[in-house]
């Protein structure tokens, strides 16, 4: 019996692997006798990309929120985990998953009306909520909270290493769109 389970513990490890070979390289480049393997135990549904994000996205959309206390000059919310600034380094977490950020990076992939989260996240950096900005890398209104508020959607592309080195920027970030309409509180 241990000989069986240790057996199968192989056969499903190997498919495993070729899955995610499979997924990784595409399926062209794979070879026919992982997909023909992969093809026989298909109908069991045993092996297969697990998990929320079995499939990722190819573009990295990200929003920028900013403030500004006269309309002209603004002023960007650095987050702590997710990127903002071109030039800064892109940060490790793996595994921890912050909640915020994370969601950002979702919202930035549909509306600001399927998120309404995202204008109640405004509503509490325009009234400078403390809990709220503890949230955030830095606070560049450490006096008194901006009277607008406006989120602009980034594509995000990492630079390649000459342009690293010759720019210090990890990044390159080009305009979109902008994620909803320049926000304020009544007065």
């Amino acid at each position: 019996m241990r000989r069986f389970r240790t057996a199968t513990a192989a056969v499903f490890f190997f498919l495993g692997a070729g899955r995610m070979w499979a997924t990784l390289a595409g399926w062209r480049n794979t070879p026919s006798l992982v997909t023909g393997a992969l093809a026989l135990v298909e109908p069991l549904r045993s092996v297969n990309g697990y998990g929320l994000f079995a499939v990722m996205t190819m573009r990295r959309p990200e929003i920028i929120l900013e403030g500004s206390d006269d309309g002209t000059t603004w002023k960007a919310y650095e987050f702590k985990w997710k990127p903002g600034d071109p030039l800064r380094r892109p940060a490790f977490l793996a595994p921890h998953m912050p909640r915020l950020d994370w969601q950002m990076w979702f919202a930035a992939l549909g509306r600001y009306q399927d998120n309404r989260w995202f204008l109640a996240l405004a509503q509490r950096l325009l009234e400078g909520e403390p809990r709220v900005l503890a949230l955030l890398k830095e606070n560049p209104f450490p006096k008194a909270p901006p009277r607008y508020l406006r989120a602009t959607v980034y594509e995000y592309v990492f630079t390649t290493t000459a342009e690293r080195r010759a720019t210090g920027a990890w990044w390159k970030r080009e305009v979109v769109a902008l994620y909803c309409p320049v926000l304020s509180l009544k007065t």
